[in-house]
């Protein structure tokens, strides 16, 4: 099962969930429950500015592999509440408002793990998710977690590094569903000035092995980017620079702003279906 990106290279945006910036009137949140409909307004915007895929992004305590901009927001979006249970509402109102978009959870393993893989399993499905993405879940302990994708059909994708031997890139493309996501530098993530080299090289070794989309992410923040990694990749994946006009914005102003954003991403490039 492959994720169609309508337009090339596709463009996957990350948002983390429950994250609205610094809204001095959100503050008082925590003790009233978490309200995800800023983050609904922003990733219905993203769809619609020309996101193919949305990646909704648990927040988590002890984000290991992102950057201080992710960290920020994990940090507000924990404080005014959000829980893994909010986010799958969440993902349920935007596949009920945006049948045809593209739409991952994307965390880490811990949430899952005090949630019940089994029951978050079935509580993805029954929102309408595409696919899941595990940051720290790594392909040779993943056998439990591939066989609760399996039986709900939902879509498994793994992260692949430019440091991962061919036997673990063969791996990971064999489990992969839905697209693979390439890391486009090791590190954590954040804007970079320049598409690293590793990159194109990462990409053309996954190929070997499978047939499935490759999205390239971290460090892609401005067209620049996205225009690089459409010359070697499928689709760009766009994080910490989303997160972080989010963080500059105003909750009115921020599902604007990342439309505006997202447009300015693609240079004139041919619809097509890949």
């Amino acid at each position: 099962m492959a994720i169609l990106f309508q337009q090339h290279p596709g463009l996957v945006v990350y948002l983390t969930a429950g994250d609205t910036g610094l809204s001095p009137r959100l503050t008082h949140a925590a003790a009233e429950g978490a309200d995800l409909s800023a983050t609904r307004d922003i990733a219905l915007a993203a769809i619609d500015a020309g996101a193919d895929v949305i990646e909704l992004g648990v927040p988590f305590s002890d984000p290991l592999a992102d950057g201080p901009v992710i960290q920020r927001a994990s940090e507000r979006a924990l404080a005014r509440g959000t829980r893994l249970k909010d986010v799958l509402a969440l993902a349920k109102e935007l596949r009920a408002a945006r049948p045809h978009a593209g739409l991952v959870i994307f965390s880490y393993l811990n949430p899952i793990l005090r949630f019940g893989l089994s029951r978050f399993a079935d509580a993805a499905a029954d929102a309408g998710a595409d696919g899941v993405l595990l940051t720290d879940m790594i392909v040779e302990e993943a056998g439990e977690y591939l066989a609760e994708m399996k039986r709900v059909n939902l879509a498994p994708i793994f992260l692949a590094a430019p440091t991962s031997p061919d036997e673990r890139l063969k791996a990971i493309a064999e489990h992969s569903q839905g697209f693979v996501y390439a890391i486009s530098r090791t590190g954590i993530t954040g804007k970079q000035q320049s598409v690293a080299a590793d990159a194109a090289a990462l990409v053309e070794r996954i190929r070997r092995w499978t047939r499935l989309p490759v999205a390239v992410g971290f460090g892609i923040s401005n067209a620049d980017h996205v225009t690089k990694v459409g010359e070697f990749a499928d689709a760009a994946v766009i994080g910490s620079a989303i997160v972080e006009l989010i963080e500059r914005s105003t909750e009115e102003d921020a599902p604007g702003a990342v439309a505006r954003f997202i447009k300015g991403l693609r240079q004139p490039y041919p619809v097509q279906a890949l």
